[in-house]
């Protein structure tokens, strides 16, 4: 009789402690996690529907708008250029060279890109998933199996981030303990077996006896109902009394309870306007935030435009320049070659002038000498015989 109660208390707190609804999140880093994969989840669902809706594109196209059909055709093309490189790059016996690796990972960044815009104006859109999901005749595709297996993982993550290493023990400990009681009811059950069967073999010779006994009680029974009559009457007379005297306790008890269940009453009237407030206020809060982040988004997205328009820009002009500067360094080549031609005939022509001047001015000097040396001559020649004269006629 103690043990009854007891047991079913164990048996109750491990039921609750191993059933995952009734787990709740006790701690923030805990929220923040469960809301990651909560997140996750709903983008792995909406990223499981675009594959059907892009095969049935032209009929979603009135419920998904323009700006979403644009980037799903552009996820699709892109889609066709990975599978076609993959497709390519596999029928090759040898390893894929360096151009088709790079154009594989700039391909993947692209798909990347691609598949985060369409999630983003899924996301801006919360009722469009779930206007296509029910066109979309979704089966038990890998990627439905893996949503479920992610919701199993979530549902287990919950579980063990909100079990502390003692409940961990205490599970454990409380598995071993059932395992030893079933071996033991086991054994106890085999035991009973036994015990029954040796029962059953000495239950036929025992009801013969146990006949005349029942006769015996028959009569007894008899007497015993004359005087339960008695008794029974007695013992109503004395139930009637108490009853009057608990029903006005209770009365009084109820109308105590009553009072203070108008005071709760009031009580929690006062919380619930007053949580209501608290809450209107948290949702303003929330759908300003949310338009913040939403503007924020857009902002990015034009920023980024702008960027990659400037960059293509940038690009393109970087490229007539560097093939401008390839013409350029090649006359550049050409010209050095040609003045360093020009320098060598220059070179050569001072070499000649420096010598024709040395020569010329060797020249001026011989001449100057011979006209000098001519002229001493012609001097000589002219005052000679004027001397010889002179000479003749002193001597005269």
């Amino acid at each position: 009789g103690m043990a009854s109660p007891k047991k079913a208390k164990i048996t109750f707190d491990v039921m609750k402690m191993l059933d995952p609804h009734q787990l709740k999140p006790d701690s923030m880093e805990t929220e923040r996690i469960m809301n990651a994969l909560d997140e996750t989840a709903a983008k792995l669902e909406m990223s499981s529907l675009i594959p059907h809706v892009i095969d049935s594109l032209d009929r979603f196209a009135d419920t998904l708008g323009p700006e979403i059909t644009k980037n799903l055709l552009e996820l699709q093309k892109l889609s066709m250029e990975m599978e076609c490189l993959l497709a390519s790059s596999g029928e090759e016996t040898t390893t894929r060279t360096e151009e088709q690796q790079n154009r594989l990972c700039f391909l993947e960044q692209r798909l990347k890109c691609s598949v985060r815009n369409v999630l983003r104006l899924f996301l801006a859109n919360p009722s469009l998933p779930q206007a296509l999901k029910p066109k979309a005749e979704v089966g038990d595709s890998p990627a439905e199996v893996f949503v479920r297996a992610f919701g199993v993982f979530r549902n287990l993550m919950l579980e063990r981030l909100l079990t502390s290493p003692v409940e961990e023990e205490g599970k454990t400990q409380f598995v071993e303990d059932i395992s030893l009681q079933i071996k033991k009811h086991t054994e106890a059950i085999t035991a009973l077996q036994a015990k029954l069967a040796a029962a059953i073999q000495t239950r036929e010779d025992e009801i013969s006896k146990k006949d005349n006994i029942i006769k015996d009680l028959k009569t007894r029974i008899q007497d015993l109902a004359k005087d339960s009559k008695v008794s029974f009457q007695r013992i109503k007379e004395e139930g009637d009394k108490q009853q009057k005297v608990e029903l006005r306790a209770s009365q009084s008890r109820r109308a105590g309870l009553q009072q203070d269940i108008e005071q709760l009453q009031r009580q929690l009237s006062v919380l619930v306007v007053e949580h209501r407030a608290s809450e209107l206020a948290l949702r303003k809060r929330k759908c300003r935030l949310e338009m913040e982040i939403w503007n924020w988004v857009q902002k990015y997205d034009t920023d980024m435009a702008e960027k990659q328009a400037e960059y293509e820009e940038v690009d393109a002009a970087y490229a007539e320049e560097k093939a401008q500067l390839s013409l350029l360094t090649e006359k550049h080549a050409l010209l050095l070659q040609e003045y360093t031609q020009i320098e060598e005939e220059r070179r050569m022509l001072r070499e000649k002038e420096e010598e024709a001047l040395k020569e010329l001015i060797t020249k001026n000097r011989a001449a100057a000498r011979i006209q000098a040396l001519w002229k001493g001559y012609l001097v000589r020649c002219l005052y000679k015989p004027k001397k010889k004269k002179g000479k003749g006629r002193k001597g005269k």
